[in-house]
């Protein structure tokens, strides 16, 4: 059973007299349990849909439309699946104390994964959970492998009960669900051997696995210490020989790099990045891999739409990690825009500064950074930075931090969605 959250006026959920609070208890005589039941029974022209009112009376009716029209009503968040592990290096758990309680949720959700691109483990799938991912072809999966070995992926995930990813992969492989994957190397564990054996069985896997993508571990001020380390510039070394070597026999049998470093990889290395067409179709840029060739080939597309920043000051906000990296990104901008820039790195106080991403800076340390600024016409502030309330990690609104800054702020991904049409 699922329930509605908002219905829009005079849609086809209005005249069945549909409303917020709503039970949606069955379509065409099957259970509905999420989203994922309602989406994929009500994409018919005609069903017959049984709900519960608020008042208790209960609704059948048929329902009939044009596959154009939509049913017009958004659904309450559904209950998130929550993480069966305990891997050493989980973020969550190197959370501070004070933030919001959704940041403590350990999430391991595969219709997030299909919905959102979150990653999952899948260990803990039950088989009507396979059932429903392969009837309703959940496809791609962004899953978290790891290890393919199964000793050590069970240790990397300190659960002694884990599936072997490889059987998962493969079964679901069988009826025609791909995959992208990562594997956060932690040093010691799943490097070196580990990593290159990981990478064999997955190219094995053929065109399944659409991509690979191996992240350095990264850890917070307050995350387990004890138990797990970042990797050292040698051994972030070593990982990317791996990766290229794979991805050379990825592109000479398929045409396709397949197998990718994070560019937090290679800032940790010392390595150049790859050219931008190493890396695809950008597959897993929201993961950090190719974030800085991505953003030079939207600026390079967008170049002739800079024009009304030119002879602007403005500022760009960034987490540590990319601030050597940006020059690459800024010096085509500069050129393309005709503005001048000036890059604000910013030292992350809510997980400390070990956290080097833009996308985990609060409000109140940018607010800090930029507070005492004069002669910026613009500055723009990591999108990734704020949730879908505009809410920044500490909890500062976006709201608040645009009304105290001495200059107007955008908030920006990609440098051409800020530029003024």
């Amino acid at each position: 059973m699922i329930r509605v959250a908002s219905v829009l006026p005079g849609s086809i959920a209005a005249e069945i007299g549909l409303c917020p609070g709503s039970e949606l208890i069955s379509v065409n005589d099957r259970d509905l349990e999420d989203f994922l039941d309602w989406e994929f029974h009500t994409a018919d022209e005609q069903f017959t849909l049984v709900a519960r009112q608020p008042t208790g009376e209960e609704l059948e009716v048929e329902v009939e439309r044009d596959l154009d029209d939509p049913i017009g009503l958004t659904l309450e968040p559904p209950r998130i699946r929550r993480c069966a592990n305990r891997c050493d290096f989980c973020f969550v758990d190197g959370n501070p104390d004070g933030l919001r309680d959704v940041l403590y949720i350990r999430d391991d959700d595969y219709r997030l994964s299909f919905r959102y691109g979150n990653f999952a483990t899948l260990t803990n799938l039950k088989p009507w959970d396979v059932d429903r991912i392969i009837e309703y072809r959940l496809s791609p999966l962004y899953v978290s492998v790891h290890a393919t070995d199964p000793v050590t992926r069970r240790y990397l995930l300190r659960n002694p009960t884990a599936p072997d990813i490889l059987d998962q992969l493969r079964h679901l492989a069988s009826h025609g669900i791909r995959f992208h994957t990562q594997i956060v190397m932690s040093p010691g564990v799943n490097d070196g051997a580990i990593l290159d054996q990981s990478l064999a069985d997955l190219h094995r896997l053929g065109s399944s696995v659409l991509s690979v993508s191996v992240v350095p571990v990264g850890l917070t001020e307050f995350s387990k210490h004890h138990l797990c380390r970042e990797p050292t510039a040698d051994e972030c070394g070593r990982a990317i020989d791996t990766v290229e070597r794979w991805g050379e026999t990825a592109q000479a049998e398929r045409g396709e790099t397949w197998v990718f470093g994070a560019d937090e990889l290679y800032l940790r290395a010392g390595r150049a990045l790859p050219p931008a067409d190493r890396y695809g179709s950008f597959d897993q840029v929201e993961n950090g891999v190719g974030a800085v060739r991505w953003l030079q080939t939207i600026i390079a597309e967008a170049s002739d739409r800079f024009g009304s920043w030119r002879g602007k000051h403005i500022a760009i906000v960034t987490g540590t990690s990319m601030s050597p990296l940006m020059p690459q990104v800024l010096q085509p901008l500069e050129t393309a825009s005709g503005a001048r820039f000036r890059l604000i790195p910013v030292v992350n106080q809510v997980f400390g500064p070990r956290v080097t991403t833009a996308g985990l800076l609060g409000g109140r340390e940018i607010l800090a950074a930029l507070e005492a600024e004069r002669g910026f016409d613009l500055a723009l502030i990591p999108g990734e930075a704020v949730n879908d309330d505009l809410l920044f990690i500490d909890g500062t609104a976006w709201a608040d931090v645009t009304r105290r800054l001495p200059m107007p702020a955008r908030l920006s991904k990609t440098f051409a969605d800020a530029i003024d049409e």
